[in-house]
């Protein structure tokens, strides 16, 4: 499996800083279908492997990168502030126009990286289709309080956030702390591998970035978008992120949507031993997503649209 790292020196907006983000493309340089899959937090490029593997045997050139805070991605030049949410969404924008070229785009999102896959489609106009496995806007009321670890974090910890402006928004604070982390899969095994990994389930962010994700909301309101078909992938045993939550989202979008759920899996489904029927059918609904996909990027190639 060719499997290429690089790195990127990106500059934040705003004051932001500098980051050299760690990249890896996964899959023939020359496959005819272009893939970019964006993790959610606690997330980072290697929890990723396994489905860009997947997709790349599939034909797609695949590319995975370690959002700032994240991985192997390391801040080189500080700034006058945090890192934001608000950087995500931009760095995928700016990486997204980086390596446009000919080929057809396909957007896949995990967890939190669902919407900021939308949201890359919706500014770019530069894919063809979004697959999410997961969609939140937490501007809407009860989400936040739905996706945090404990009852009194809603009701105490989050209206606090607001205050982590300026010199108060640097301390971090591990995201096991705020979110229910121990849920990300229903394979113990696994759970316990994201929440001990440093760069991953077991790192922290600054306050700022929390209260960032709180406030930003979709990048453009969902009634409004423009963008590409998406597709929810949405596993029908997620402790954490319940389908209503996503369903919410996906029945405000504009356009052309469509829910695959996935029986048996949860969160961050496993191809575990213990779990192994639960990653059949993950990856059989993956196969359905992508011969969808192939067929509006053929579509694309022959200019006649998703």
């Amino acid at each position: 499996m060719r499997r290429v790292a690089s790195s990127w020196r990106w500059d934040a907006p705003d004051g932001g800083g500098s980051w050299d983000l760690h990249i890896e493309h996964v899959g023939a340089p020359t496959a005819s279908v272009r893939m970019l899959l964006v993790h959610g937090a606690g997330g980072n490029a290697a929890a990723m492997w396994p489905y860009a593997a997947h997709l790349s045997r599939l034909g797609a050139r695949v590319t995975v990168v370690d959002l700032p805070g994240c991985g192997r991605t390391i801040r080189v030049r500080r700034g006058r502030r945090s890192v934001s949410y608000g950087d995500w969404q931009q760095l995928l924008v700016d990486l997204v126009g980086r390596e446009h070229d000919e080929r057809p785009l396909v957007l896949v999102g995990a967890s939190m990286g669902g919407a900021l896959a939308v949201d890359t489609a919706a500014v770019t106009g530069l894919a063809k289709r979004v697959i999410a496995t997961c969609l939140l806007d937490p501007t809407r009321p009860g989400i936040a309080a739905a996706i945090v670890r404990a009852p009194w974090i809603a009701r105490l910890g989050l209206p606090l956030l607001q205050f982590a402006r300026g010199p108060a928004a640097n301390p971090r604070i591990p995201v096991r702390v705020l979110t229910p982390m121990s849920a990300i899969s229903n394979d113990p095994g696994l759970s316990h591998a994201v929440l001990t990994d440093p760069c991953g389930g077991g790192g922290a962010m600054p306050v700022g970035w929390y209260r960032s994700f709180l406030e930003a909301g979709p990048a453009i309101p969902p009634e409004q978008y423009q963008g590409p078909p998406v597709v929810l992938l949405h596993p029908a045993e997620d402790r954490w992120t319940m389908p209503e939550l996503s369903l919410d989202y996906l029945g405000r979008l504009h356009g052309k949507t469509r829910v695959v759920m996935l029986p048996g899996c949860g969160h961050f489904p496993s191809r575990s031993p213990a779990s192994r029927s639960s990653w059949t059918r993950f990856r059989m609904s993956w196969n359905r997503c992508w011969m969808t996909s192939g067929e509006a990027a053929e579509s694309a190639m022959r200019g006649e649209g998703p």
